[in-house]
């Protein structure tokens, strides 16, 4: 574990698993999350020999609680003095929701080497909101909900969001574990209010479609079809269009927090993939 300092003087705590001479896969967590939601799949690529690699991104868990920067340029730049910092090459880069747009932004405008490949599951590319040119985007009113939420009483709306729609647990049948709940909600609370609520417009109004286009690198694009946070039609099947050597698979289902729900499923996909 550790810390990089970015150029405006921000903390971005990290974990860093695994030989140093392995390849390094790199995880991006989702909002309000922290590199903690990562631990199954990063247990998972360190007994394959990958050497793992989490950051916390800025305002949430462990890192700094900076007063700007709560936008992707800055998160892709804090990605970028990371990467630096370790000298990553041919890294592979998994990025989950938020962590997804992340991602692309990072890649798209990688030195050349450091990145071999990348993978978006449950992302928010190529942009959320809904817009004459993005139809069927969500309304702006949802995004604004959620910043409601967050001013009122961010506690209660953190136990609300992984309760309900984030793991589908607000589906009939569902298998809720009052665990992954509570470890939602201890990553959401450890990190801070004003970062959250800024990353709400980041996550929810960057459009990604230039970094799409430009990404060269194989991307692998994965998605639950019963995603209650980022709807399917709207996000992975255009994103793969946008995408030079983009790949779709699709999880008849799954909900958006599939990765904890199913890494039993999810993370066999991943390693195939990172792989090849």
């Amino acid at each position: 574990m550790g810390t990089v300092t970015t150029q405006d003087g921000t903390g971005i705590f990290y974990k860093d698993w695994g030989p140093r001479d392995a390849q390094p896969v790199v995880f991006h967590h989702g909002w309000p999350l922290s590199g903690d939601d990562w631990d199954n799949q990063m247990l998972f690529f360190l007994e394959h020999g990958y050497r793992v690699i989490a950051h916390d991104r800025r305002g949430h868990g462990r890192s700094d609680q900076s007063a700007g920067g709560h936008e992707m340029d800055t998160y892709a730049a804090d990605v970028a003095a990371l990467t630096d910092a370790l000298d990553l090459r041919d890294a592979v880069h998994i990025g989950h929701s938020t962590g997804g747009g992340e991602v692309a932004r990072y890649v798209a405008r990688a030195t050349p080497g450091r990145v071999a490949k990348a993978v978006l599951v449950g992302a928010v590319p190529p942009i959320m909101v809904k817009s004459d040119a993005n139809p069927g985007g969500l309304p702006i009113e949802v995004f604004d909900g959620f910043r409601a939420s967050l001013v009122a009483n961010r506690a209660q709306f953190y136990v609300d969001v992984p309760a309900g729609p984030f793991y589908g647990y607000n589906r009939p049948g569902a298998q809720v574990s009052q665990g992954v709940i509570d470890n939602w909600w201890r990553q959401g609370m450890s990190g801070a209010a004003n970062a959250h609520y800024h990353c709400i417009k980041a996550f929810s109004e960057t459009d990604f479609t230039e970094d799409l286009k430009q990404i060269e690198v194989p991307v692998l694009v994965a998605h639950g079809t019963d995603d209650q946070i980022v709807p399917y039609e709207d996000s992975a099947p255009l994103s793969v269009k946008l995408l030079r050597s983009g790949r779709l698979k699709s999880y008849e289902g799954l909900p958006h927090g599939m990765l904890t729900t199913h890494p039993d499923v999810l993370n066999p996909d991943l390693l195939a993939f990172v792989k090849e």
